[in-house]
Order: C-alpha cells, then sequence, then structure tokens
C-alpha cells in the first residue's frame, strides 16, 4: 500500500475521492445488501465508497463502542480505530456469514471489549502496586467486579452465535427488534425469539455460583 493509503483521505473530511459512478444505485434490495457492495468497493482501495460506509456507520460504531467503554473520550478514539479497521479489513466481509452492519458492530464491539481489557490490566498492575497501602474491602470490591466481568464474558461465549449476534447488536449497539431484523435479514419474530431464548440462558448462567 503506497502512501497515503493506510488512512482514507477522506477520514473526518467530508469528501470523497472515489468514482461515486461506482456507488450501489438505488437497485439494491435492502440498505444491508448496499453496504455490503460498498464494502467489496473499499476491499479495492475505493475511497468514495469508504466515505459512504463511513457516513452509514461511524454513529453506531460510536453508540457500540460508548456502550462498552463508557467513557467519551476513549470512546471517540475507539471508534477512530474501527473504522480504520474498516478500511484496512473490508476484504475480510463475507456476506454468506452475516450481514456487513452486523461484521462492522462485531469489529466495534471486540475493539471496545480489548480497550476495556487493556484498562483493566493496566488498572490491576497498579493494584498490585498500591496493593499494601489499600484497605482490605477496596481489594475485594476491586476483585469482585473483575470477576462479575469476567462472568458476563463467559456467559456471552456460551450462547450461539445466532443469539450472541442479535444480543450483541441490540445490547450494545442500541438497535430496536425491527432494526436487528433488518440488519440480520430476518423476521422481527425471529429476532424476538433469539433474543428470548439467550437471555434466559444469560440469567441461567449469572445464576451460577463460579
Amino acid at each position: 500500500m503506497t502512501e497515503g493509503q493506510g488512512r482514507p483521505r477522506n477520514w473526518g473530511s467530508g469528501s470523497a475521492s472515489g468514482d461515486a459512478s461506482q456507488t450501489p444505485g438505488p437497485g439494491a434490495a435492502r440498505r444491508g445488501d448496499e453496504l455490503g457492495a460498498l464494502l467489496a468497493l473499499v476491499a479495492r482501495g475505493d475511497h468514495g465508497a469508504y466515505k459512504a460506509v463511513f457516513d452509514r456507520t461511524a454513529s453506531q460504531v460510536l453508540g457500540t463502542v460508548l456502550a462498552v467503554v463508557r467513557d467519551p473520550a476513549q470512546s471517540e478514539e475507539v471508534a477512530q480505530e474501527v473504522m480504520l479497521d474498516v478500511w484496512r479489513s473490508a476484504s475480510r466481509f463475507d456476506a454468506n456469514i452475516g450481514s456487513a452492519a452486523a461484521w462492522v458492530a462485531t469489529l466495534a464491539h471486540r475493539r471496545a471489549v480489548d480497550r476495556v481489557r487493556s484498562e483493566q490490566k493496566a488498572a490491576e498492575r497498579e493494584l498490585r502496586v498500591a496493593s499494601s497501602a489499600i484497605a482490605y474491602d477496596e481489594v475485594t470490591e476491586a476483585v469482585e467486579a473483575r470477576l462479575d466481568r469476567e462472568r458476563v464474558r463467559r456467559c456471552l461465549g456460551s450462547l450461539t452465535e445466532l443469539q450472541r449476534e442479535s444480543v450483541t447488536l441490540a445490547y450494545y449497539g442500541g438497535y430496536t427488534y425491527r432494526e436487528v431484523a433488518e440488519l440480520l435479514g430476518v423476521a422481527v419474530g425471529t429476532v424476538k425469539t433469539r433474543m428470548r431464548d439467550g437471555l434466559i440462558r444469560l440469567r441461567d448462567c449469572l445464576g451460577v455460583d463460579t
């Protein structure tokens, strides 16, 4: 990749440098199909297509990241990293596995979780250094909080891929049942069933002693 291609020129600029005629037209059946087609163009280095993907997904990416990271400043940094990931790894998107919107949301969630884990590790190192000066109750509280987070991650991993995708889009991405159904290309009733079963499994898992 030549200089200037590592970071798309339109990042944060609002201007496109690609050929707009290559952007999928109104003949696409669904917004998800259009987004997938745009990602295919991004994989070939189309900056105009990347701008269209950015415009369609940036706010949702930030919302997904903010729901996990919580801190606004860090969330903006992580969201920027996610959008660069979209540019760099668009060729990895496979429409046979899932929707384009779900793929972007998954990138955002993974990046957000990585940031939280990194912050947790840094906090744990600081805690070990200062442990001799911290009261016993405070140490216990920090450990219990960490164990709770580990339990949630473990329980999410126990769901099926379809259940986890639905729950992730709804609770981390902030999408409604209908929006999740549109993103995944399934019926609203199917999404509700997946989420109901997934939440029951989460409840049962979280109720088990570690």
